[in-house]
């Protein structure tokens, strides 16, 4: 259960409500994290515009790339609540569920190329604490992709840091869509989280 009760959206001023509209808009859902955010509403203001830069459909990276990307700096973080998230939207973007299914096993699954082996071995360094991210991961990396582009997967990283640490601390409770994609497509995700969080 929350830590943080969410605000309902009658609590919200018209402003904050078209965020949270555009953001069910574009998830499939109302998100219980951004009605916990509306207590900051410039915090959570700020936070879509963020979000929406790095998933945005001009991205210079396939939209898929950074929603696996996402999935694996949360799974790493120990974040149950953005591993559902992260796992719903990479499955809405066109990423299948027996590829979410395999994700973390990307180094050795066929169905990941060395580009996304790049990007996701990044992200799982990224999303321990201390981050475990040194040059090497960033030679591999331009062996694929250009420096914008690692910009733009390391801004989806990054977005992830502060909503692994917002979700996890309050404990939000994921919501039906993402928790029952998570149920039936990848278990329960706790074994995952545990693995991550140690290592």
């Amino acid at each position: 259960m929350s830590r943080l009760a969410p605000l309902s959206l009658d609590q919200l001023p018209p402003d904050l409500r078209a965020v949270m509209a555009e953001g069910e808009k574009k998830m499939g859902f109302r998100a219980n994290d951004g009605l916990t955010m509306a207590r900051l509403p410039a915090m959570l203001k700020a936070l879509s515009q963020m979000a929406w830069s790095v998933y945005g459909p001009e991205g210079r990276t396939p939209l898929e790339l950074r929603k696996l990307v996402a999935f694996i700096t949360s799974t790493a973080a120990g974040c149950m609540y953005c591993r559902a998230h992260t796992a719903h939207g990479a499955f809405r973007a066109g990423v299948a569920p027996d590829k979410l299914a395999a994700a973390w096993d990307f180094e050795t699954s066929p169905l990941f190329s060395a580009s996304e082996r790049a990007a996701l071995r990044l992200a799982q360094g990224a999303g321990h604490a201390p981050v475990a991210v040194d040059d090497g991961h960033f030679a591999e990396l331009r062996k694929h992709f250009d420096d914008d582009q690692i910009a733009e997967l390391v801004g989806v990283i990054a977005l992830f840091g502060f909503l692994n640490k917002w979700n996890a601390v309050i404990g939000t409770d994921v919501e039906d869509a993402p928790g029952g994609f998570v149920r039936d497509h990848l278990g329960d995700g706790a074994s995952a989280g545990r693995r991550s969080s140690s290592g």
